[in-house]
């Protein structure tokens, strides 16, 4: 306390901003406040920063921001001769004043700046530092989390979000920033007039929107398929991508959510603006219920992450991460064997904690599936392995169970666009056969057996929830149980010791980065994944069940559920 105390004087002393010091003179008197404001300066890693907006060391702010920027300014100078970085922001609260100050921040620090003039989606910056040849990029977001958060994401070169590695030399580098003294002053306008600061020409945007227009898999499907859409951009970046790509990939007739058309930061009817979740759905629904609508999609605020929901048998049914995941693994490697447009030895990756339903589905249709750590990144790295040995075309899907899509070497993060675009083929083409996308789940179990994929979320708030969950998992780590509710444990993957221990004692190595994960696998074929989450405070818990029935697998997971809240000690 007496730390975070000593350094809420020194904001006092020296914040020149009118909003921020209004805000630190808020909390004085208060020590609970000022002590989680103080505790920690806000961790920079994979992901960047993500935070909640206000005054202080672990807050996303003008200062934060601006070390941050110093700090890749001195990595990027120091790792390029003339190095250039490209950046988009979202529709939240001070994004654009952050990515104009990062800009400012870059250029009086001599490094060339691509700007996006107008909000735009995450994989528009992802294909942006491709296209531009940019030796990194910033998209200023904090995706799906409620209007409180604001968050700083870095990419390297390659489009990808940086490497743990990158992440580190760079944090070291913001650690010895002195916020009042040691972050390079300039001026949007300043850059703008040296030429250090462009804006992003509307030709990058059009070649982006080409570039997802590439991806299609049945060109002609929606021109000859009616298909009644529903969208919603969730108040964020997505309308005019996704709207441009519906439209001319023949979607006749798209009805946009009316309250949440428009950018708005406090997103108004949606607190927790995720695509996965039914409050944020709730507005679509409505809607797509009295229009008549075929299918409901909604993409994030920073347009990467994509939901859908269709209407079957006369009412409408969201589907999961996983299960629009393994439908697009399904539609592309069949319609593309259908038109002879499928690669020989095709590749889809996914995230480790994704359903194991697209392993044994991959298995089927003959295509190699990689399971790589949770991140976007480490699909985007494969794509570019791929690239290096000239077999870019293998690639066909990556995808995350947390609603992230990508069919192209176009951008290497997940792209909404894109997904928004093959969703609405896969309706159009099962619907011309008879058939929902309900209905097409329904065939893939009847050949892989009936798999159930479910997360569950455990929040830890402030410095004693942080100090809790690192408890809770380091435990873990530290104790491999025998069994989780009565069931055998045949196998435990300990991703931080890099090794899978079996029951009957054998060991192998796992050869993906170190990790803070916790695989444990059942006798009765059931997986269970445990992680802290990176992007907020919260312990995550990843089950995929397989049996003969539905009711079988939940009554398996209500089951291994109990066993692990207990072994949580919750």
């Amino acid at each position: 306390m007496e730390q975070a105390t000593t350094l809420y004087r020194q904001w006092l002393d020296n914040c020149t901003d009118p909003a921020l010091h209004a805000d630190l003179l808020s909390a004085e008197g208060n020590e609970a406040e000022i002590t989680d404001r103080f505790y920690r300066t806000l961790s920079f890693g994979t992901a960047g920063l993500r935070g909640v907006l206000g005054a202080g060391t672990n807050r996303m702010n003008l200062y934060t921001v601006g070390a941050a920027t110093q700090g890749l300014s001195g990595y990027l100078n120091e790792k390029y001769d003339h190095p250039s970085v490209a950046i988009a922001y979202d529709s939240r609260h001070n994004s654009q004043l952050f990515a104009e100050t990062a800009a400012a921040i870059l250029a009086a620090n001599g490094i060339h700046v691509w700007l996006y003039r107008e909000l735009m989606p995450t994989p528009a910056l992802s294909f942006a530092i491709l296209h531009l040849r940019c030796e990194s990029g910033i998209v200023v977001t904090a995706s799906h989390n409620p209007a409180k958060y604001n968050g700083y994401k870095v990419y390297g070169g390659d489009a990808s979000q940086i490497s743990p590695e990158v992440a580190a030399d760079i944090e070291r580098r913001i650690a010895a920033v002195d916020y009042w003294t040691g972050i390079a002053k300039g001026t949007l306008e300043e850059g703008l007039q040296s030429g250090k600061i462009e804006y992003i020409p509307e030709e990058t945007v059009e070649a982006y929107l080409q570039a997802v227009l590439a991806e299609q898999v049945d060109p002609e499907v929606c021109r000859r398929v009616p298909l009644s859409v529903v969208y919603t951009p969730l108040n964020g970046t997505g309308n005019r991508c996704v709207r441009t790509i519906l439209q001319r990939i023949g979607v006749g007739q798209v009805t946009v959510v009316p309250e949440q058309e428009n950018p708005d930061g406090d997103f108004p009817t949606c607190p927790y603006p995720n695509p996965e979740e039914q409050s944020a759905m709730q507005k679509g629904l409505e809607l797509a219920e009295k229009t008549g609508g075929d299918i409901l999609l909604a993409t994030d605020p920073d347009a990467d992450r994509a939901g859908v929901a269709v209407r079957h048998q006369g009412s409408f049914h969201r589907l999961t991460g996983n299960e629009i995941g393994v439908l697009m693994l399904r539609y592309i490697v069949q319609r593309r064997r259908e038109m002879g447009t499928l690669p020989a030895n095709p590749v889809a990756v996914k995230s480790l904690v994704s359903t194991k339903l697209a392993d044994r589905l991959a298995e089927e249709m003959g295509v190699q599936m990689i399971d790589v750590l949770t991140g976007f990144k480490f699909i985007g790295e494969q794509i570019a392995l791929l690239e290096q040995k000239g077999e870019t075309d293998r690639f066909v899907l990556g995808f995350e169970e947390s609603s992230g899509y990508l069919t192209g070497p176009h951008a290497r993060d997940k792209d909404a666009v894109n997904a928004a675009m093959i969703i609405c083929e896969m309706a159009a083409y099962y619907k011309e056969k008879g058939q929902t996308l309900l209905d097409v789940l329904e065939d893939i179990y009847s050949v892989c057996g009936r798999y159930l994929s479910v997360v569950d979320s455990y929040t830890f708030e402030g410095a004693d929830g942080s100090a809790k969950m690192a408890a809770m998992l380091s435990a873990l780590h530290a104790d491999h149980p025998k069994e989780i509710s009565g069931y055998a444990v045949t196998a435990v993957g300990d991703y931080l010791s890099l090794e899978r221990t079996f029951a009957g004692g054998k060991a192998e190595k796992i050869r993906l980065p170190a990790s803070d994960i916790l695989e444990y696998t059942l006798e009765n074929g059931a997986s269970i994944l445990v992680r802290p989450s990176g992007t907020e405070p919260k312990i995550k818990v990843y089950y995929s069940v397989v049996a003969g029935n539905l009711e079988a697998a939940q009554e398996i997971y209500r089951t291994a559920a109990a066993g692990v809240k207990k072994m949580l000690g919750l």
